[in-house]
Protein backbone atom coordinates (compact mmCIF):
# COMPACT_ATOMS: atom_id res chain seq x y z
CA UNK A 1 0.00 0.00 0.00
CA UNK A 2 1.54 3.49 -1.27
CA UNK A 3 1.52 6.41 0.92
CA UNK A 4 1.71 8.81 -2.12
CA UNK A 5 -1.09 9.37 -5.05
CA UNK A 6 0.11 7.92 -7.97
CA UNK A 7 -1.36 9.25 -11.42
CA UNK A 8 -2.91 5.20 -11.48
CA UNK A 9 -3.88 5.07 -7.51
CA UNK A 10 -6.85 3.41 -6.48
CA UNK A 11 -7.84 6.15 -3.93
CA UNK A 12 -10.56 6.84 -0.95
CA UNK A 13 -11.23 10.48 -0.12
CA UNK A 14 -13.45 13.00 1.08
CA UNK A 15 -14.15 15.56 -1.41
CA UNK A 16 -16.14 18.99 -2.05
CA UNK A 17 -16.68 20.71 -5.20
CA UNK A 18 -18.27 24.22 -4.87
CA UNK A 19 -18.65 27.40 -7.08
CA UNK A 20 -16.46 29.87 -6.15
CA UNK A 21 -19.56 31.71 -4.39
CA UNK A 22 -19.62 28.99 -2.07
CA UNK A 23 -22.59 27.44 -3.71
CA UNK A 24 -22.36 23.60 -3.14
CA UNK A 25 -22.48 20.89 -6.33
CA UNK A 26 -21.33 18.14 -4.70
CA UNK A 27 -19.50 16.53 -1.07
CA UNK A 28 -18.66 13.43 0.34
CA UNK A 29 -18.08 15.16 3.88
CA UNK A 30 -21.09 14.29 5.40
CA UNK A 31 -21.46 10.60 4.09
CA UNK A 32 -19.22 8.00 2.95
CA UNK A 33 -15.40 8.65 1.32
CA UNK A 34 -15.87 8.18 -2.37
CA UNK A 35 -13.54 5.41 -3.92
CA UNK A 36 -12.02 6.21 -6.93
CA UNK A 37 -9.63 4.43 -9.47
CA UNK A 38 -7.30 7.30 -10.93
CA UNK A 39 -6.65 7.12 -14.78
CA UNK A 40 -10.25 5.48 -15.48
CA UNK A 41 -12.12 8.93 -16.22
CA UNK A 42 -13.99 8.82 -12.54
CA UNK A 43 -12.75 12.05 -12.20
CA UNK A 44 -12.43 15.21 -14.31
CA UNK A 45 -8.29 14.34 -15.61
CA UNK A 46 -7.47 18.11 -14.26
CA UNK A 47 -8.60 17.34 -11.11
CA UNK A 48 -6.62 13.97 -10.40
CA UNK A 49 -3.73 16.00 -11.22
CA UNK A 50 -4.04 17.63 -8.68
CA UNK A 51 -4.20 14.76 -6.14
CA UNK A 52 -0.77 13.23 -7.44
CA UNK A 53 1.57 13.29 -4.57
CA UNK A 54 -0.90 13.99 -1.95
CA UNK A 55 -0.51 11.53 0.81
CA UNK A 56 -3.27 9.50 3.20
CA UNK A 57 -4.55 12.31 5.81
CA UNK A 58 -3.49 15.01 3.48
CA UNK A 59 -6.51 17.95 3.59
CA UNK A 60 -6.00 20.16 0.85
CA UNK A 61 -7.95 23.15 -0.81
CA UNK A 62 -7.77 23.77 -4.90
CA UNK A 63 -9.51 27.03 -6.33
CA UNK A 64 -9.65 26.68 -10.16
CA UNK A 65 -10.55 29.32 -12.95
CA UNK A 66 -12.89 27.95 -15.18
CA UNK A 67 -10.24 26.48 -18.07
CA UNK A 68 -8.20 24.58 -15.50
CA UNK A 69 -11.57 22.82 -14.45
CA UNK A 70 -14.82 22.37 -17.00
CA UNK A 71 -13.51 24.56 -19.44
CA UNK A 72 -14.57 28.18 -20.78
CA UNK A 73 -18.19 27.94 -21.98
CA UNK A 74 -17.85 27.93 -25.94
CA UNK A 75 -21.00 29.41 -28.07
CA UNK A 76 -20.07 26.87 -31.05
CA UNK A 77 -21.61 24.43 -28.86
CA UNK A 78 -24.76 26.00 -28.86
CA UNK A 79 -26.81 24.78 -31.63
CA UNK A 80 -30.65 24.86 -32.86
CA UNK A 81 -31.86 21.79 -33.39
CA UNK A 82 -35.65 21.16 -35.05
CA UNK A 83 -38.07 19.67 -33.41
CA UNK A 84 -38.18 16.67 -35.80
CA UNK A 85 -34.57 15.61 -35.70
CA UNK A 86 -35.07 15.51 -31.26
CA UNK A 87 -36.21 12.22 -29.78
CA UNK A 88 -39.10 13.55 -27.11
CA UNK A 89 -42.37 15.51 -27.86
CA UNK A 90 -43.11 16.66 -24.24
CA UNK A 91 -39.42 18.99 -24.03
CA UNK A 92 -39.35 21.84 -21.49
CA UNK A 93 -36.78 24.81 -21.46
CA UNK A 94 -34.19 24.17 -18.69
CA UNK A 95 -34.73 20.38 -19.19
CA UNK A 96 -31.44 17.76 -19.88
CA UNK A 97 -31.99 15.93 -23.28
CA UNK A 98 -30.24 12.70 -24.07
CA UNK A 99 -29.03 12.41 -27.63
CA UNK A 100 -27.27 9.73 -29.29
CA UNK A 101 -24.27 10.31 -32.26
CA UNK A 102 -23.94 8.39 -35.40
CA UNK A 103 -21.39 6.42 -33.97
CA UNK A 104 -24.12 4.84 -30.91
CA UNK A 105 -22.80 7.13 -28.52
CA UNK A 106 -24.78 9.49 -26.06
CA UNK A 107 -24.44 12.51 -25.29
CA UNK A 108 -26.89 15.20 -23.61
CA UNK A 109 -27.48 18.90 -23.79
CA UNK A 110 -29.48 21.55 -22.05
CA UNK A 111 -32.16 22.95 -23.77
CA UNK A 112 -32.31 26.95 -23.59
CA UNK A 113 -34.91 27.62 -25.44
CA UNK A 114 -38.28 25.94 -27.20
CA UNK A 115 -40.58 26.42 -29.88
CA UNK A 116 -43.25 24.96 -32.52
CA UNK A 117 -40.09 24.63 -34.85
CA UNK A 118 -36.85 24.26 -32.79
CA UNK A 119 -34.89 24.19 -29.36
CA UNK A 120 -32.08 26.21 -28.63
CA UNK A 121 -29.23 23.27 -27.17
CA UNK A 122 -26.45 24.11 -25.02
CA UNK A 123 -24.01 21.20 -25.27
CA UNK A 124 -21.61 22.76 -22.89
CA UNK A 125 -20.42 20.73 -19.75
CA UNK A 126 -23.22 22.81 -17.31
CA UNK A 127 -19.91 24.10 -15.08
CA UNK A 128 -18.35 25.03 -18.40
CA UNK A 129 -17.16 28.50 -17.77
CA UNK A 130 -17.06 28.84 -13.99
CA UNK A 131 -15.12 28.79 -11.45
CA UNK A 132 -14.66 26.21 -8.82
CA UNK A 133 -13.68 25.40 -5.14
CA UNK A 134 -12.39 22.12 -4.57
CA UNK A 135 -11.56 20.45 -1.47
CA UNK A 136 -10.01 16.76 -1.02
CA UNK A 137 -9.18 14.92 2.53
CA UNK A 138 -7.34 11.54 1.89
CA UNK A 139 -8.47 8.99 3.68
CA UNK A 140 -6.52 5.57 1.73
CA UNK A 141 -4.40 4.43 -0.80
CA UNK A 142 -4.28 1.65 -2.06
Amino acid sequence: MSTTIQPDSLVTLHYRITLDNGQPLISTFEGTPATLQLGNAELLPSLEKLLTGLEIGCEQVFELEAEQAFGAWRPELVERVQRRHMPEENIEAMSIMEFTAPDGSRYSGLVREIDEESALIDFNHPLAGKSIRFEVRVVGIM
